[in-house]
């Protein structure tokens, strides 16, 4: 792995994303136009919005992170541009690091405006600090990068590279405690939602909504998504190809 082809990667992949307006705005307004969707709808109930919306605040870069990796990496395989990048020094590591920096920055900017929104102007409070949530935001998103950079490689078209929502995504909004508290769902679901890294985000946003300082179960919760995140760059990395048949 060579530093300097890592970060050029990493420049070239922003300024893709740049050059196309349109993926610039769904990366950086959508999550905050939602979020203040849901705090239109949760006007009457401000203490819900805090949970929900803090919750919102991380899932959303997941989510997003994940949809644009996989439509990324797929239209560079199916483009040819991996095949030609792979004949050169560059190398799988090379290309994984620079995916993770730039969507990282990515999703830094994304969240910093979401956040920014839903603390200022949107009545969003927490008890612990804000970088905490920016931190396990930023994350989470690059558990979704990664996720998407691993589904990227059973796809051979962008229609099919979207359906795999459902089956890595859906299931961690439904059962990491946002629709419904994870105490109250069948037993077997409960072992599901153990299973899910986006669980441990929720868990650690929560452990910085109720507590002033930073507690330990927070860096636990946060350790564990950070590790699933590696888990699944290691799996992208060892499953990329060149070009999809």
């Amino acid at each position: 792995m060579s530093l300097r082809i890592t970060f050029i990667t990493a420049g070239r992949i922003l300024r893709q994303l740049l050059g196309d307006r349109r993926t610039v705005v769904l990366i950086l307004a959508v999550p905050s136009l939602m979020i203040a969707l849901i705090s239109a709808i949760m006007d009457a109930a401000p203490e819900a919005f805090n949970s929900v919306g803090l919750i919102l605040l991380a899932f959303f870069p997941f989510m997003m992170m994940f949809m644009i990796t996989s439509i990324t990496l797929l239209r560079e395989r199916t483009g040819g541009t991996l095949e030609r990048l792979m004949t050169t020094p560059t190398g799988k590591l090379d290309l994984v690091g620079g995916y993770a920096i730039a969507f990282g920055v990515a999703a830094a900017s994304q969240t910093v405006i979401a956040a920014a929104i839903a603390y200022l102007f949107l009545g969003l409070e927490t008890a612990g600090p804000a970088w905490a949530v920016f931190l396990i935001a930023i994350i989470a998103s690059l558990f979704g990068m990664a996720l998407g950079l691993f589904v990227s490689a059973f796809a051979t078209t962008e229609f099919q590279a979207i359906q795999f929502m459902p089956v890595f995504v859906v299931p961690q909004l439904l059962l990491c405690g946002l629709i419904w508290p994870r105490d109250q769902m069948a037993g077997w679901l409960q072992g599901v939602s153990d299973a899910l890294p986006v669980t441990y985000a929720v868990k650690a946003l929560n452990e910085v909504q109720f507590n002033t300082e930073i507690t330990s179960e927070m860096w636990v919760d946060v350790a564990i998504v950070a590790a699933a995140a590696l888990v699944a760059t290691a799996l992208g990395a060892a499953t990329l190809r060149r070009r999809t048949d």
